[in-house]
């Protein structure tokens, strides 16, 4: 049987989006289920495609 490696967030780039848009979610802090589906696809869309690869970059999956 073979051990998976520990589990590491910090190299995980989803991990570090989500914690952004959970960070922007709370400052926008929306009253109802409607708006916070509004919210989070509002916020979505501010995650330019340069943002997104620094995520990746960051965790070492990408060189830039």
């Amino acid at each position: 049987m073979r051990s998976l490696p520990p589990y590491s967030p910090d190299l995980n780039p989803i991990e570090n989006l989500f914690a952004t848009l959970n960070a922007l979610l709370r400052k926008a802090a929306p009253r109802t289920v409607d708006a916070l589906w509004t919210d989070i696809g509002r916020l979505l869309d501010c995650f330019t495609s340069d943002e997104c690869l620094r995520y990746f970059a960051s965790s070492g999956h990408v060189k830039t």
